[in-house]
């Protein structure tokens, strides 16, 4: 029986971080809910244990049931019948055994149902699930859309949906339209309020909706009439059981193909106000696309796992000239620039997830009761960093999935070009990642605030002040040089003050803070843990590389250079 959470020492790792301690605290406030719930913990170790025992069930449904359901599932897919969708065989004996293990609604409260665990182990959950099948985590990990309904919504909502959520209904998030993509402040599906029936009507299109004929969608509609712009966007909860909405089809996709990406049609489809009108996009879908990107980075934590794995496990059996192709350099280094990304992706997910969960938590305690001014303090400054952390691991992680997929295929050589060998669907599943949820450019976009205002060098700052063994003294020596290489290529884009020079390096400048962050990430686990060592030392050997020649680039660069770059239309 495989488990893809046991046979993981650095998941464990990364769930007995320092700082759960108080998100834990948080989280069960003082663990007073043991009063009210039976299976509610004692205390921090039980907690913990807790933690342990359900990513265990993860871990072992994830190797003996969603891992090899993966590959069928690929080549069945879902179908629409009768406008609606009927998964692959294999999804519905996933959904079926996580929903009896009681996997969903996992940080939700447990007044409605929920195991209400904190953000980190639900992304722990996430990043197995999705070593598993990357496509299926797309059916399963649209949960974390209870999260807004949680923060947003009603009580008489939060109880009506969340508890359905946690007795196993799926959920989508109903945003793009065929004439918005990544511009919603375009979105025209129209939200009409019918004063006889007390329900909003919807009416319009949708197009690229993940899981889209979910059990419970939220839904961003037009509902001030004249409105052009995102103030007059407001956000809507709809209900399958109210009927209304059709699947039109199912796109025919590159990979995850097990996961439906349907166009739906609504007509007359009865609808619930979220919070308050014209906050939709400016409020609530920023909420809902942070939670988003989060679980997209966990998404591509584990392919960049799956792929990593394949590619040992061949590399090791593969003989040729006589030995196995893990001992010539060009594959060795290969796998060893492998892992250390993978390690430098996750520590950077777990670290905005423990970011994430402090200020989140902070957030829901202060609707029972007035922060204190340091609560408050600590509130604001995990929300500055969870704003500028979020886009720099989706973005990060994303690329790097993509690139350790390539290299996995690329040591199978002609056998990974051929649908025998997983990773031929495991580099078909990596390639969206950095696509959907806001491209890696749309990424760098909402990172480069980081960069500008000293965000992510405050935080290098404080990475660099931790104590360290005088083993891994010279690798921090090494980033601090790098450092101030960044600061330096910082400082010249933003003396020109112009915002397209600024916006020309952006991608250059995110980069260099997230090479230098991860890699201090790296230096700050290998100082818990020696297994981290060899990562950092690998990483940090990239990481210079890369920053050296960011930074190189930005030197020898001025405006008059933006010119050479732009295409000229004829």
């Amino acid at each position: 029986m495989a488990n893809y959470y046991t046979d993981n020492k650095e998941l464990k790792f990364h769930l007995d971080h320092p700082l759960m301690e108080k998100i834990v605290r948080l989280k069960e406030r003082n663990f007073t809910e043991k009063e009210a719930f039976e299976y509610a913990p004692m205390d921090h170790e039980d907690a913990m244990d807790n933690f342990d025992k359900v990513l265990e069930v993860v871990g072992e449904i994830c190797g003996d049931i969603v891992g090899p359901n993966a590959e069928s599932i690929d080549a069945e897919g879902p179908q629409v019948v009768d406008g609606h969708v009927v998964y692959a065989r294999g999804t519905a004996e996933n959904i079926e055994a996580l929903n009896k293990a009681g996997l969903m609604g996992m940080s939700l409260p447990r007044k409605y149902g929920g195991l209400n665990f904190p953000i980190v182990p639900y992304i722990m959950a996430a990043d197995v699930v999705s070593r598993a099948d990357a496509g299926f985590v797309n059916i399963w990990g649209l949960q974390d859309c209870a999260e807004t309904i949680n923060e947003f919504a009603s009580e008489e909502q939060k109880e009506k949906y969340l508890t359905r959520v946690c007795n196993g209904d799926t959920m989508a998030m109903d945003l793009t339209e065929p004439d918005a993509g990544s511009d919603l402040q375009a979105v025209q599906l129209k939200a009409v309020y019918d004063e006889k029936s007390g329900k909003w009507i919807l009416n319009g299109v949708k197009r690229f909706i993940t899981n889209g004929d979910g059990h419970i969608s939220l839904v961003l509609a037009r509902s001030e009439p004249g409105t052009k712009d995102g103030r007059g966007l407001s956000m809507f909860i709809y209900d399958k059981n109210d009927g209304g909405v059709t699947v039109r089809r199912i796109e025919h996709k590159m990979g995850i193909i097990g996961s439906p990406t349907c166009e739906l049609v609504f007509k007359d489809a009865p609808a619930e106000l979220v919070g308050s009108r014209k906050m939709g996009l400016i409020k609530y879908v920023m909420a809902l696309m942070n939670g988003a990107r989060l679980g997209i980075a966990a998404q591509s934590v584990g392919v960049s796992e799956a792929a990593y794995r394949e590619a040992l496990a061949y590399a090791k059996e593969r003989m040729q000239f006589g030995k196995a192709i893990m001992r010539f350099p060009a594959v060795y280094e290969m796998l060893s620039n492998m892992k250390a990304k993978l390690d430098a992706s996750r520590t950077l997910l777990y670290e905005t997830a423990r970011f994430v969960d402090v200020y989140k938590t902070y957030m829901h305690i202060a609707e029972e009761r007035k922060l204190e001014k340091e609560e408050r303090d600590e509130m604001k400054k995990y929300q500055r960093l969870a704003d500028i952390y979020t886009p720099l691991v989706k973005g990060m992680s994303s690329e790097y999935s993509n690139q350790l997929a390539y290299d996995a295929v690329q040591i199978h050589g002609g056998s990974g070009f051929m649908k025998d060998y997983p990773v031929e669907r495991i580099y078909r599943d990596a390639r969206i990642t950095s696509i959907y949820e806001g491209t890696t450019q749309l990424q760098v976009v909402a990172a480069i605030r980081g960069v500008t205002t000293g965000a992510y060098l405050n935080q290098i700052r404080v990475y660099e002040a931790e104590k360290v063994s005088p083993e891994l003294e010279h690798l921090r020596r090494t980033l601090i040089i790098l450092t101030d290489e960044y600061e330096q290529a910082v400082n010249k884009v933003l003396a020109t003050e112009d915002n397209e020079f600024i916006d020309f390096h952006a991608r250059r400048l995110v980069e260099m803070a997230g090479n230098i962050i991860m890699s201090y990430l790296l230096v700050l686990d290998s100082n818990r843990d020696a297994m981290f060592a060899k990562s950092a030392k690998n990483y940090i050997r990239i990481a210079k590389a890369q920053v050296k020649a960011h930074a190189e680039f930005i030197r020898t660069s001025d405006l008059s250079d933006l010119g050479s770059y732009k295409y000229e239309m004829q």
